[in-house]
């Protein structure tokens, strides 16, 4: 059996021989080494989200940007897709949360709740606190990963990524 190596030659003449593996890979993907071998970079799942958040990213591989918006977890990539990259759509989508940065407005005393209101789930709270203003937490359990709150955070100061064993909340 051969080696499937698929490289860009954008990245074969920077030096680079693999694929960096995205902060988020698409939901109800395989390990990220499948993904590469068997992609065939056609793009049917970025035109297949209704989202319009999956982009072209490294190598020519779908990737999600949660700055256009948020995953629905519809499933349409999944659909769309005829090559062996994808996990069954009963299972869970991805082990991604949301981290919220130290860059955050709350830290600098500025009064911003978007994150929270755009939380379809309720996973991000402020916790009151007395003279200053109210701080955000995530809570994991309760965390889709979808990326709503990114978009609408006004400093950027959220990220979507895999679970930190100790998060900054």
């Amino acid at each position: 059996m051969p080696d499937r190596v698929n490289l860009s030659r954008r990245g074969l003449f920077r030096g680079r021989l693999t694929s960096s593996e995205p902060q988020v890979q698409l939901p109800w993907s395989v390990a990220w080494p499948d993904f590469v071998a068997d992609c065939t970079r056609c793009g049917d799942c970025l035109t297949a989200c209704p989202e319009q958040i999956l982009i072209k990213g490294d190598g020519g591989f779908p990737a999600v940007d949660f700055l256009r918006g948020e995953c629905t977890f519809c499933g349409d990539c999944v659909t769309a897709c005829k090559a062996p990259v994808f996990r069954s759509v009963t299972e869970a989508p991805w082990q991604y949360i949301a981290h919220i940065e130290a860059n955050c407005l709350a830290s600098a005393q500025v009064f911003c709740q978007r994150c929270q209101d755009s939380c379809e789930t309720r996973a991000i709270r402020f916790s009151p606190m007395l003279g200053r203003v109210p701080t955000p937490s995530i809570d994991t359990a309760s965390c889709t990963g979808c990326g709503a709150c990114v978009m609408d955070c006004p400093v950027g100061s959220i990220r979507v990524g895999a679970p930190r064993s100790e998060a900054p909340t």
